[in-house]
């Protein structure tokens, strides 16, 4: 089952992020991105470093993945729904500016790229119509400092279906983010949960 949302686009600003509606009154430009803190996962240690994890177990805050890795999580969604789910990205694939033609001018100057995930259900929780999101990282290690939410043809967010209840069950996703033209996109990362919040999963290309 997949589903489309509202489209925001945000790029921080010096004193706080600045909302851009897809459509509305707003004018101007996005502000340029100014760089946060890295994540303190950027150099993680080689005890925390590993391949894929095997089901069921439990992959480490801050471990660095390469794309293609399957990453063991336990996973939240809203206050009724949690188990124990896998992640495996399998793209970090960039877009064309003119992908974002339906965010009209707000969108000038970014470039979008599409964080392609696996996602699977290790322990048989009911989390039916849970979704999950990726964040990007520059070649610095640090956000892009630019947040697109929304899909467009070329990304489209997935949704659990309705069977999301057994181990083994699987669906697809995208997570839409961009970046300045002149900056790339090299890394996705997953912060959601006791742990990942501070130091979270990397997947670098």
């Amino acid at each position: 089952m997949k589903h489309v949302r509202t489209t925001l686009l945000a790029a921080a600003g010096s004193a706080a992020a600045l909302l851009l509606s897809a459509c509305g009154g707003e004018s101007g430009q996005a502000a340029p991105a100014v760089p946060s803190a890295a994540p303190s996962s950027a150099e993680p240690s080689a005890a925390d470093s590993s391949a894929a994890s095997p089901a069921g177990d439990a992959t480490k805050p801050g471990t660095e993945l390469k794309v293609g890795d399957r990453a063991v999580v336990p996973f939240k969604y809203g206050t009724t729904k949690s188990g124990t789910i896998a992640i495996t990205v399998t793209a970090i694939d960039k877009g064309a500016n003119a992908d974002l033609a339906k965010y009209g001018d707000k969108a000038k100057g970014i470039t979008p790229y599409y964080l392609r995930a696996s996602v699977e259900n290790v322990d048989g929780a009911d989390l039916s119509y849970a979704s999950v999101s990726l964040r990007a990282l520059g070649a610095d290690g640090r956000s892009t400092g630019v947040i697109i939410t929304g899909s467009t043809d070329q990304c489209k967010s997935g949704t659990a279906p309705k069977e999301f209840d057994a181990p083994g069950a699987k669906f697809e996703t995208c997570t839409l983010q961009g970046a300045r033209e002149g900056s790339e996109v090299t890394a996705a990362t997953f912060d959601k949960g006791d742990g990942y919040d501070k130091s979270p999963i990397v997947w670098k290309n």
